[in-house]
């Protein structure tokens, strides 16, 4: 026996160390840096301070989160830095967006798939919305159909890229309502698209719920229709678009979370997945999701790679038909 308790000792202190040299058992020893590829003010970035603010806790990863943003083109200048530039050890996270960066890597022309990177755990999903501004003369989704049929391609409409949620819906509501609309993609994401529908530089938008419910909340908008499968419970007097008459399901949809490039260790991959969860569960951040009318979605790490999988078979689908 005690030979046996020998052996296993020796054999438990050979692997602590194997672990100690990929310096992974100490992970994090310093603070760690989060991509956003959308700009200061927007939904993403709003929520990504809220889901790590409590990263520095001790029974959370016991070292803060940094925000950086890195906008542009749709999320493109982001996700092909973090794909092909950062570091892949743990100390460089990014934030994702589904059907964003998956759409994107199927119509080509960027460096990234989704093979690119590791999810570790997913905080929400944010329908797409329709919204004009608080003074526009539609108030149903029906007075802007019945524009887009009559005004063939006069119909401005912002959005936060293409092939982001907002494109997608915008794409399956022409489909569904057979109209043209000028889909208008801004830079700076969803924050610049609601600014212009605010500004009356747009006669609409497609914007994420979150970011219209607070611009509702203002008195600076109207939103007209959810592109979902069901009405929000942020949103219980807005009509879904199926409801008005649109076949518009709930691919657009965006879901957000955190990942890390291919490449990093599987010992920080697993300790990421593990506590990452945890503090999207925290309760002063659940508070301030929804006093911010953002909807909270918490996926683990193996929900989430489900999810990847399936809506990559969905998005080929999809946009291969609009």
């Amino acid at each position: 026996m005690k030979s046996l308790l020998a052996g296993a000792a020796i054999a438990l202190a050979g692997m602590t160390g194997a672990v100690m040299a990929d310096g992974h058992a100490n992970y994090p020893e310093r603070p760690i840096m989060m991509m956003v590829s959308y700009g200061a003010g927007g939904a993403t970035d709003f929520q990504a301070r809220i889901v790590t603010m409590t990263a520095g806790n001790e029974d959370a990863l016991g070292m803060p989160i940094a925000i950086i943003n890195k906008p542009g083109a749709g999320g493109r200048v982001g996700w092909n830095w973090l794909a092909g530039q950062a570091e892949a050890d743990g100390y460089t996270l990014g934030a994702y967006n589904i059907p964003h960066f998956i759409a994107q890597s199927i119509k080509g022309g960027v460096q990234y798939s989704r093979d690119s990177f590791e999810p570790i755990a997913n905080w929400g999903a944010d329908p797409a919305v329709l919204v004009v501004g608080a003074d526009s003369a539609f108030n149903t989704l029906e007075d802007v159909v019945s524009f887009a049929k009559e005004n063939p391609g006069k119909l401005t409409t912002s959005g936060a890229g293409l092939f982001v949620g907002h494109h997608i819906a915008a794409l399956q509501m022409e489909k569904a309502g057979d109209m043209k609309m000028a889909y208008i993609p801004t830079k700076g994401g969803g924050a610049a698209a609601m600014k212009a529908v605010i500004a009356g530089d747009v006669m609409a938008g497609i914007n994420n719920l979150s970011d219209a419910f607070r611009a509702r909340e203002a008195g600076n908008v109207k939103i007209l229709a959810v592109a979902d499968l069901e009405r929000n419970a942020f949103l219980p007097d807005v009509p879904t678009m199926m409801e008005a008459g649109l076949d518009v399901d709930n691919s657009s949809v965006n879901f957000r979370g955190v990942m890390v490039p291919k490449g990093t260790p599987q010992g920080i991959i697993d300790k990421l997945a593990e506590t990452v969860p945890t503090m999207f569960e925290n309760s002063r951040v659940a508070g301030k999701m929804k006093a911010g009318g953002s909807p909270m979605h918490v996926m683990t790490r193996d929900e989430v790679l489900d999810m990847w999988a399936a809506r990559e078979e969905t998005l080929k689908e999809l946009l291969a038909g609009l």
